[in-house]
């Protein structure tokens, strides 16, 4: 009897660790498209015995829910996540850039944008006065083609301004979202600890990982894990943002003009090391790469200004007196592009004439043409000097673009590998569907069997008894 009973015992345990792993089988099928969600497999245990005072007991066996986590690897999507967002706001702000200029994945044509164009024309506007100084109307298209000019200077100086801005605005608003996701991951991390690991935290630490992998997209991060199944969060520079419960937000404020972000409660500044993510790359975007764009088209600005200016002084005016500034200009190059403006409205006040030629004399006019000639910034003609510039957004852009793709690759394939091991499969849950069936039919064919024979042998081997 006592063999009948193990027996019984032993079927009804297998039909319960069947029955669970069946449910472990269920729960991935209805999760198969939730975001984040780890695969979990049916880990077996078999029961041991135990010997205690000359007694032999039983420990129960059963069914266990084992997450198929790879922390390596999801730490390296994680890693390949920041470097990806990244690389992707900066070519979006490259981009923005190059749309200012009139630039264009294969055009980089220095004369087709509107301040080659423009510079173009006023040389060309001094070469016609050149041959007819007493024209008025040619007198006045010199002056028409410097307000054109410096239009295409203010345009593109106050287009690259409202990026800048836009680009502060988008740090600001990172770093909200950045603080909403370390909150709950710090909720989610006193959660997680106090199950662990009595219970199954599964879906909790699904939840994290989700979480981890938003705020890897807006920001770079180092993730330490500790013994208590909670995780640390750093940022690049090792700011702590996270540490168990607790979590340490960022903090914005103006600094001279531009927001700086500032972490922990000492309030350091950390917007120059700050690296990864959608917040690394705008801040890239901002401090790096966008000044020497501003700066080197405000030195093209002052430059011809300047150089007009002074070659303008030099000749005498339509009127018989001798020139003065064309162009008002800052006391530096600093802003020169979008401060540059027309002095005059006059078309007489072109110098044309050389001093001693009288009024109606050429000899400061060829000069003045021979100015688009002349290195008169960086070395290099005026021309030369934009082509360069544009040469280097163009570059600067394409490189983003083609680092973006490259990183996005990376990402793919590593999500691809995490997946397979994390992922749900169809087809593998199937299988298992079939097998753990079977299974609880064999175990429970078994209990019918052992207890018939209880019930035959509890009614002396008279079946009609007890049924």
């Amino acid at each position: 009897m006592g063999t009948l009973t193990s027996l019984v015992d032993m079927s009804r345990s297998a039909m319960q660790a069947d029955q669970m792993a069946l449910d472990i089988t269920s729960s991935n099928v209805s999760n198969q498209n939730t975001v984040g969600y780890t695969r979990e497999v049916a880990t077996w245990q078999s029961s041991d015995l135990v010997t205690i005072n000359g007694n032999t007991y039983s420990t129960e066996g059963g069914v266990t829910a084992v997450s198929q986590r790879d922390r390596v690897l999801e730490q390296r999507v994680q890693t390949q996540t920041q470097t990806q967002a990244q690389s992707g706001a900066l070519e979006a702000a490259l981009e923005q850039v190059q749309n200012i200029f009139g630039l264009t994945s294969t055009s980089t044509s220095a004369v087709t944008t509107d301040i080659g164009s423009a510079m173009n024309s006023f040389s060309s506007s001094l070469s016609t006065l050149e041959s007819d100084p007493s024209d008025a109307s040619i007198r006045q298209s010199v002056i028409t083609a410097a307000q054109t000019l410096v239009g295409a200077f203010n345009s593109a100086s106050d287009q690259l301004a409202q990026v800048s801005s836009n680009l502060d605005q988008q740090a600001g608003s990172i770093v909200d979202q950045v603080n909403t996701l370390t909150a709950t991951i710090a909720s989610l991390n006193q959660q997680i600890t106090s199950m662990s690991p009595n219970q199954d935290a599964g879906a909790l630490e699904d939840q994290r990982q989700v979480a981890i992998a938003q705020l890897s997209q807006y920001v770079g991060l180092n993730q330490i894990s500790t013994e208590n199944n909670d995780i640390t969060l750093t940022t690049s520079n090792g700011a702590v943002v996270v540490a168990g419960d607790q979590s340490y937000g960022m903090t914005t404020a103006q600094v001279s003009g531009v927001t700086h972000i500032f972490v922990g409660t000492n309030a350091e500044d950390v917007t120059s090391s700050l690296s990864g993510g959608s917040l690394g790359g705008v801040l890239q975007a901002r401090d790096q790469e966008l000044p020497g764009f501003v700066s080197t088209l405000d030195s093209l600005a002052y430059a011809i200004g300047t150089q007009v200016n002074q070659q303008n002084e030099q000749g005498i005016d339509g009127n018989g007196n001798s020139g003065q500034a064309i162009f008002t200009l800052p006391g530096s190059s600093g802003r020169a592009a979008g401060l540059i403006a027309v002095a005059t409205t006059d078309p007489q006040a072109i110098a044309a004439a050389a001093m001693g030629e009288g009024s109606t004399g050429n000899g400061n006019a060829t000069l003045l043409a021979g100015i688009s000639t002349t290195s008169i910034v960086g070395g290099e003609t005026t021309s030369s000097y934009y082509a360069s510039l544009l040469a280097r957004i163009g570059n600067a852009t394409a490189g983003a673009t083609t680092d973006n793709a490259a990183q996005q690759a990376t990402l793919t394939q590593l999500t691809t590998q995490r997946d397979s091991l994390s992922g749900v499969s169809l087809d593998d849950e199937a299988a298992n569907l079939t097998q753990y069936q079977r299974s609880y039919q064999a175990a429970a064919k078994v209990f019918s069997v052992a207890d018939q024979i209880m019930a035959s042998a509890l009614n002396l081997g008279v079946e009609t008894t007890v049924s």
